[in-house]
């Protein structure tokens, strides 16, 4: 005979799934003669009916992969996620742009200085405004 309508009501008793009833294969009789929810929790109290464990994960991989990390290993391009320093870079540049853009408006650089600083910075010639204001200096592209 089939245990599935005392499987059923003995998951709602315990609370778990009908995955996770444990039927003693030995009481299989008794367990079959029982009918009611009170003979199920019978059979519980007395052992013939149990839950099973839950299942966990195991943090035994995760544990061997942090230990490679500790060493520096597993930290290659493949396995980064996310932007390096994109929000550094959009402050830089356009902070530069934006000075860019007042020396050629009040005329101090030309057009065609502008482009080629503009070009210059957006290819990371410059690491901030500093080395840009020190670049025109040196290589005389200021009007004044």
């Amino acid at each position: 005979m089939s245990l599935r309508n005392q499987r059923r009501i003995a998951a709602e008793v315990l609370g778990v799934g009908e995955t996770r009833v444990w039927i003693d294969p030995e009481r299989f009789e008794d367990v079959s003669a029982a009918i009611t929810r009170d003979d199920i929790r019978g059979l519980i109290k007395e052992g013939a009916i149990g839950a099973r464990p839950v299942k966990g994960v195991s943090r035994g991989r995760y544990r061997i992969a942090h230990l490679q990390r500790k060493k520096g290993l597993r930290k290659g391009p493949g396995s980064r996620k996310g932007k390096v320093e994109g929000d550094e870079w959009e402050e830089r540049i356009r902070s530069m742009r934006a000075f860019l853009r007042l020396l050629k408006k009040r005329k101090i650089i030309t057009a065609s200085a502008y482009r080629e600083l503009y070009l210059k910075s957006k290819g990371g010639a410059f690491h901030d405004k500093r080395q840009l204001k020190t670049y025109i200096e040196e290589h005389g592209l200021a009007r004044r």
